[in-house]
């Protein structure tokens, strides 16, 4: 993949990106708001119900902070701690204590303290600074963890700690870490998802690993990957297509570890999509596994990998983010590059034709 200086000649660069279902969201580095791809319920947050197939800016404050893409919807922080949401609402998963569909950003609440938000099918979880943990939406399988299935369409407290320090929601369950380096789960466990030894369904949290020490989580469709405190990457769950990355389609019912060619690497982050998986590792480079319909996984092919495989060699890259059939990744030097499937210019790349290895996206 060849590097393109065109959004560096321009000065831009992009601080955050959150691949969703079918759209995107990201913030640049200068604290702007952009969206793309569909926007059947407004989940771009533009005033619309048109899809786009390039960056769109949403409002023109650069004050935003933390963004995450769900299922026709946004959730995100602003920089003086504020949390909004748009989109489809039709389980409460937008907070605001309505089922009402909203196409544009509208701030949940009059807290000033939340740090994160995670957007999913059809519920969100966040966590606030005083390391409180908070849900709201469809609660089936207990997602929500508050010990019901009952659909909040407003924030409901989680338990009663105060040491919640980041929270991943995947399709039909949860999975959060502590300032104690303690795992959790819940929500849906077939196939294992949360980790716990069994596939019993849990409506709170439940410690996962005991002995780890974990530093980050993310959970996708059926299957989790974590990072322990050492950054060995775990994974567990279902695992066709090999989205578990261990060389086998056998599903886990507890955290195993992955090991790429026999030898394990230092691993900077990991993101859990619907089939597959992305990481990266602190030299930089990035890698994917798992189901390669559309070319989700960036590597040129459609191929599946049950291994980590290397993507776009001539990058290095900072983050990234396995949507539901494609991904999106901000490389070292502020540049942003999408693949996979983009029947809705979910890619951002102007068009919608499926790509199979990184392409750029600039506003």
């Amino acid at each position: 993949m060849a590097f393109l200086p065109e959004a560096q000649a321009q000065g831009w660069a992009w601080a955050a990106v959150s691949a969703g279902d079918t759209h995107t969201a990201a913030i640049g580095a200068d604290g702007t708001l952009w969206a793309w791809g569909n926007n059947q319920h407004g989940q771009l947050g533009d005033g619309t119900t048109i899809s786009r197939h390039s960056p769109v800016q949403i409002g023109s404050a650069p004050i935003w902070a933390v963004v995450s893409a769900g299922n026709n919807f946004t959730a995100a922080v602003r920089t003086d701690g504020t949390l909004w949401t748009w989109g489809r609402n039709n389980h409460g998963q937008l907070g605001d204590g309505t089922t009402t569909d909203r196409h544009r950003p509208m701030m949940i609440g009059t807290v000033t303290n939340w740090t994160s938000v995670s957007a999913s099918e059809d519920f969100t979880v966040a966590v606030r600074a005083d390391g409180t943990l908070w849900a709201w939406g469809n609660n089936n399988w207990g997602r929500l963890g508050d010990g019901t299935t009952d659909t909040r369409i407003s924030p409901v407290r989680i338990g009663t700690h105060t040491n919640w320090a980041s929270v991943s929601a995947g399709q039909w369950h949860t999975v959060a870490v502590r300032t104690d380096g303690t795992l959790w789960a819940w929500g849906n466990n077939r196939w294992g998802r949360l980790a716990d030894g069994t596939t019993i369904d849990r409506h709170s949290p439940v410690l996962i690993g005991i002995g780890t020490v974990w530093a980050s989580v993310s959970a996708g469709e059926a299957h989790t990957a974590a990072i322990a405190a050492d950054r060995m990457l775990w994974t567990w769950g279902y695992n066709r297509s090999g989205r578990l990355g261990d060389g086998t389609a056998t599903s886990r019912t507890a955290p195993h570890m992955i090991y790429r060619g026999g030898v394990s690497h230092i691993w900077a982050s990991i993101s859990a999509g619907s089939n597959f998986t992305i990481g990266t590792l602190f030299n930089g480079t990035l890698w994917a596994w798992g189901n390669n319909q559309h070319g989700r996984l960036g590597d040129g092919t459609t191929n599946n990998h049950n291994i980590p495989t290397r993507i776009g060699a001539a990058m290095e890259w900072a983050s990234v983010s396995a949507g539901s059939e494609f991904a999106a990744a901000i490389g070292m030097d502020g540049t942003l590059w999408a693949w996979g499937r983009n029947q809705h210019g979910q890619l951002g790349d102007g068009t919608t034709i499926n790509r199979h290895s990184p392409v750029q996206i600039v506003p």
